[in-house]
């Protein structure tokens, strides 16, 4: 390292400041490149490079990064090796992928070099810590040069060990003869050397100066391929000018025979590939019958119009005898219309959508005129997986997460998983580590034998019949190999937190015997003193764990600790690797034994800043990952939603790389739900919501983000407007209203596809964007790139703002060290300081409910989302099961649809871009929790009737009855109906009115209160982290069911209960033993209680546990709520005379 500290402030980040100082001492500009540095068991760190930093540095204040690799014999300006920058990349890109960055606020950037990740033996040569080969050559420990298989590259015919760098110094400094055999070695030049396992990748031509100039270069000169004219529009006369192209009947363009045939590569496109194939959308509509869709519609009209009637009978007919009760009811009636009204409404639309992947894989992987080499041309993605806390959330739960992502039906070179770390702890670092080794076997078995799904843990507990429909003969032996291995995996994993102890304690005790003896060896005859030294968390290296340790201390808690990044496995190579019967203990020949990129990323923590929970953490990965992969599209899952379906991000992308695609900013699956009870007792599968609101929605502008299984435009997170934005404006219905000049319009629109705001510039000033996006110059040069890859294919007049097909052919860039030190300094708890991450770009902070602001704040700007349901489920996940955890999850949202309505996010105050019905729809998620205080009244008004002795309407008569019956007979026929275009079961359905009342009376209350309490008096509201199932009780896979845990939410659900079973009794004794029974009035009580009674009866249940097993404190608040209420009674309304029950008792 430095003598002199360089400290990174926000001034300087990313700022070309060392090139002018170095300039200015006359010296030539280094590249920022961080120094690789072991961390000795003391803590200290060590230079990896061999000259000192300062003779470089000179008297510089600053530089772009606080860490560089000077100048070194094989690191200099005009190095012939700069002329093929592959190799070095590469070699480069593997000291990368084996480091662990660290690094933040008023703190330096270090690239920590591991030798081991784990306790086990890593073998994949993508994986970090990776086993290899050492150098042999006295005093250096470094590793010996190997290609993408993993296998040594030795220069001399002797096989002597030599690593590049000692080879380096021996042939520019020992006359290049080998240090085992003293025979001059045959090659001089590293990159001779690697020229044989070099010779089977592309080669391409040198890129620009950088990898980041090398994809604008190539986005300006595709740009430029996009035939249009100057008004915007398709030319096709110019079209068929340059390439000598016909019309087709059938077909929108084809070129003539034999145009195509002259490939130099040998791969040629025949004329036949090109007949009779039509141009065909990705996805279709598909409408909802008529015989089903038309009946629902004119129910919803015939039931609002018998609402508006019954409504106009009750205020006109109030009740004399009991003003308070009728007043207190026309009220609740009244907010319970309108109520209905805002869910009703937005659902009079409802579509379904499909997708066809044989047309996906014809046009983006199949040889084409734009891409005979039938290379993927799909674009990136980038996996967001969030996790905070190992204890509530198993880690084991999450690496099964993660293997099924590495494991999906996508390419992998265009595929990167990011695991957000919020706790910073070892535990889930290692866990990941393991899961990262384990995909060297699980993702090859997947591909070999097409498993779904791809969770091992879920695949292995299936039910079905493993061996139906598979066809190799060797399925059986690889089933049971693997199957081993995932046990032993399993162990491995639920043993890392006593390993880690148990690792942490003997490294403690080392080093108090080395502090105790330099005492000894310092002091001979003065007495010891106790030393106290701090109990950190070591890694498998040997190294403290820069993040929290398991007894925190400073700098090394949650909440205080520095950024971390450790690619777990390094960006694959960009051309198959087939595996060999030799590479595992499954037979791989012929099988893709590639990984997807996976990197670990636990974002920098200091106490005084807000980190904006889930949010700030999304935040950080959408930064981290621009500038390390930079995919045009992001999928975000919680720790325990993994890929069931192994092409959802296929059926996803069929969306966004459709006519009119780029208009998408996000497609949002379905949430599905696996151990929850046959009954589904507490609604937890939500399939209400999931497939009736949801499908409603997809016919307005989009389905509302739920938080995850959702992929995101990455443009569109950055808040940037819609193409086109100017060419609809907002309609009454499900259907924009056009407006006037629309070929002006679209020609005008047709290339700001970066526009924000009301700015009508053609791009955006990227002048301005530091202010947006912070000061990393990377990220902000990565957005056009992003936008360009995120567009559809241009193969059809009709697609606007396309891309040429082939564009997205070639290699992503080789990571280097100033790439990863960039991402360490995006992730600092000070970079969003006076931007607008949170406010405008990226996930919208300042709600619990983080995920629907986002969403409302795209569909403000006037982007529409689309509803994926795929034929197998996408994406499973768990849910809690147990009651308790149940209405704390219910209260986070609901506290959250709170917070929306005070804040500026209220629809009521959304722009023209937003449709009416999408208003209507984004309103009610805010109004519906204030649906409780109405609930609550309605649900004690059948008790104080029955108290009471009178009823919400003077009598029965028949036009009250009519009303009621009439309001009922419409309720189950619009139910009937939505159960038959949603596909639901009348039972879910049923299931979902019980829960509307249980969390309505409960948590929904309890939401209005902390809601206020927020607004009015400024009081936070805590967030309690949905604990996560780790499946580990195999007696009962219900267990949690049973499980009571009392909280303070279950109060008015008991005290409704009790209420109207002793309002029941009291009023049927009154009747039966009254001189003149009024039999009507309490028919209409019981009638009403009962009612109440049905739809709490799972709560009930649930508090009765298994097998009678009910809390003591539901005895004794049950008992104390039956006096209470009884006394009140005797004191309200005393019992006159003896013929009255109770005799001549009188109350005190």
């Amino acid at each position: 390292m430095a003598s002199k500290s360089f400290k990174a402030s926000r001034s300087d980040l990313s700022s070309a400041s060392s090139d002018v100082l170095d300039s200015q001492n006359g010296k030539p500009p280094l590249p920022p490149h961080v120094t690789f540095a072991r961390r000795t068991s003391s803590g200290r760190y060590t230079n990896y490079s061999r000259d000192d930093l300062d003779s470089e540095l000179g008297n510089s204040e600053f530089l772009n990064y606080t860490v560089h690799m000077p100048s070194t014999p094989d690191n200099q300006p005009n190095n012939n090796s700069t002329n093929n920058p592959n190799v070095s990349q590469k070699v480069e890109e593997q000291y990368v992928s084996s480091s662990l960055f660290t690094g933040g606020f008023n703190s330096m950037t270090r690239a920590h070099l591991m030798d081991k990740v784990i306790d086990s033996d890593t073998t994949h040569p993508q994986m970090a810590g990776a086993k290899g080969s050492s150098c042999a050559i006295n005093g250096c420990d470094g590793k010996v040069m190997s290609d993408e298989r993993g296998n040594d590259i030795l220069p001399c015919e002797c096989d002597f060990k030599i690593c590049r760098d000692c080879y380096v110094d021996v042939v520019k400094t020992g006359d290049g003869v080998c240090p085992g055999c003293k025979e001059l070695y045959k090659s001089a030049d590293v990159d001779e050397l690697t020229e044989n396992w070099r010779s089977s990748l592309p080669q391409l031509p040198p890129p620009p100066s950088s990898g980041m100039s090398r994809r604008l270069s190539l986005m300006k000169s595709t740009k430029s391929m996009l035939v249009r004219s100057q008004t915007g529009e398709f030319d096709q006369n110019r079209w068929l000018f340059e390439t000598k192209g016909t019309y087709g009947y059938g077909n929108a363009i084809w070129p003539k025979e034999g145009d195509f045939d002259n490939n130099k590569d040998g791969n040629s496109i025949e004329h036949s590939d090109l007949v009779n194939k039509p141009w065909r959308p990705l996805t279709r509509k598909l409408k909802i019958p008529a015989a089903i869709i038309s009946p629902y519609r004119l129910l919803v009209v015939v039931r609002l119009v018998v609402l508006g009637f019954f409504l106009t009978w009750r205020i006109q007919h109030p009740n004399t005898d009991a003003v308070w009760l009728w007043g207190m009811s026309v009220v609740c009636e009244i907010w319970f219309a309108f109520s209905w009204i805002l869910d009703q409404l937005p659902k009079l639309c409802p579509i379904n959508r499909a997708t066809d992947l044989n047309v996906l894989k014809e046009k983006f992987e199949m040889p084409t005129p734009g891409n005979p080499t039938g290379k993927s041309d799909l674009p990136g993605v980038d996996i967001f997986v969030s996790t905070a806390d190992p204890e509530k959330e198993p880690p084991l739960v999450t690496a099964n997460t993660i293997l099924s992502i590495l494991a999906a039906d996508y390419p992998v070179e265009k595929l990167a998983c990011y695991v957000s770390d919020d706790g910073g702890a070892l535990l889930t670092f290692e866990a990941m580590a393991e899961a990262a080794s384990f995909a060297n076997l699980w993702v090859p078995f997947c591909r070999k034998h097409g498993i779904e799904p791809r969770n091992p843990d879920s695949y292995f507990s299936l039910k079905k019949d493993p061996y139906k429909n598979k066809v190799l003969s060797d399925f059986v032996k690889d089933r049971r190999r693997v199957k081993r291995e995932y046990d032993e995996f399993k162990v491995r994993i639920n043993g890392l937190p006593d390993s880690i102890r148990r690792r942490s304690d003997a490294y403690h005790a080392r080093e108090e015997l080395k502090a105790m003896k330099e005492q000894r060896q310092k002091r001979d005859d003065e007495p010891l003193e106790i030393i106290k030294i701090k109990k950190a968390t070591w890694m498998a290296d040997g190294t403290h764990w820069p993040g929290t340790w398991l007894t925190t201390d400073s700098e090394h808690s949650k909440g205080d600790h520095a950024g971390i990044i450790q690619v777990m496995l390094k960006p694959p190579s960009d051309e198959p690797l087939n595996g060999t019967s030799e590479d595992s203990r499954v037979d791989l020949n012929d099988v893709d034994i590639r990984l997807p990129m996976l990197v670990y990323v636990s974002r920098e923590k200091r106490p005084g800043y807000d980190h904006n929970k889930k949010a700030g953490a999304m935040n950080a990965l959408v930064r981290a990952s621009a500038i390390m992969s930079n995919g045009a599209f992001i999928l975000n899952l919680d720790c325990d939603h993994y890929i069931y379906n192994s092409q959802a991000m296929r059926e996803g992308m069929c969306f966004m790389m459709d006519r009119g695609g780029d208009r998408l900013c996000y497609v949002q699956f379905p949430q599905r739900f696996e151990g929850i009870d046959p009954s589904d007792r507490y609604a937890n599968r939500n399939t209400v919501f999931f497939d009736g609101n949801m499908r409603a929605l997809d016919g307005l502008q989009g389905p509302v983000y739920v938080g995850t299984g959702c992929l995101f435009r990455r443009v569109a997170l950055y808040g940037f407007d819609p193409p086109r934005s100017k060419e609809r404006s907002s309609g009454f219905c499900c259907f924009g209203r056009k407006r006037k000049n629309h070929s002006a319009i679209a020609s005008a629109e047709e290339n700001r596809a970066l526009r924000m705001g009301d700015s009508d510039d053609e791009e955006m000033n990227l002048s301005l964007a530091p202010k947006m996006f912070g000061n990393s110059n990377q990220l902000i040069d990565s957005i056009p790139v992003a936008e360009f890859q995120g567009r559809p294919l241009a193969d059809h007049p009709s697609v606007k703002n396309g891309r040429p097909p082939g564009a997205l052919t070639i290699p992503r860039d080789l990571l280097d060290a100033s790439t990863v030190a960039e991402a360490i300094s995006v992730i600092s708890c000070w970079y969003e300081d006076k931007t607008e991450w949170g406010q405008r770009v990226g996930w919208i902070y300042g709600s619990v409910t983080e995920d629907v602001v986002t969403g409302y704040r795209m569909h403000n700007r006037g982007w529409k989302s689309v509803y994926c349901v795929t034929k197998r489920d996408a994406f499973r996940g768990t849910a809690p099961i147990n009651l308790t955890d149940r209405l704390h999850q219910v209260l986070r949202w609901a506290t959250g649809s709170v917070e929306i309505f005070f804040s500026r996010n209220n629809a009521i105050l959304a722009s023209s871009r937003m449709k009416i019905l999408q208003r209507i729809a984004y309103l009610n998620v805010g109004i519906y929790p204030f649906t409780s205080i109405f609930l609550i009244v309605y649900c004690f008004l059948p008790a104080l009737s029955l108290f009471s002795g009178q009823f919400i309407v003077q009598t029965l008569d028949v036009t009250f009855l009519v009303y009621l019956l009439l309001i009922t007979i419409t309720l189950c026929g619009l139910a009937v109906l939505e159960v038959k275009w949603s596909g639901i079961e009348l039972e879910e359905w049923w299931r979902n009115e019980q829960f509307w009342l249980i969390g309505g009376t409960s948590a929904h209350l309890a939401a209005v209160f902390q809601g206020l309490l927020k607004v009015v008096a400024g009081v936070e509201i805590s967030f309690t982290l949905t604990s996560k199932s780790g499946g580990d009780d195999d007696e009962d896979e219900f267990a949690d069911l049973y499980i009571v845990k009392w909280t303070s939410l279950m109060i008015p659900p008991i005290v409704i209960m009790m209420v109207n079973l002793i309002a029941i009794a009291v009023g049927l004794s009154r009747t039966i033993y009254s001189v003149i029974p009024q039999w009507s009035r309490l028919l209409g009580g019981v009638f009403f209680s009962f009612w109440v009674l049905v739809h709490l009866y799972p709560f009930a249940k649930g508090l009765m546990g298994r097998r009678g097993r009910t809390p003591t404190i539901v005895f004794v608040w049950s008992g104390l709520i039956a006096i209470i209420i009884s006394l009140l009674w005797v004191a309200i309304n005393p019992p006159q005379g003896s013929n009255q029950i109770g005799g001549s008792f009188q109350f005190p």
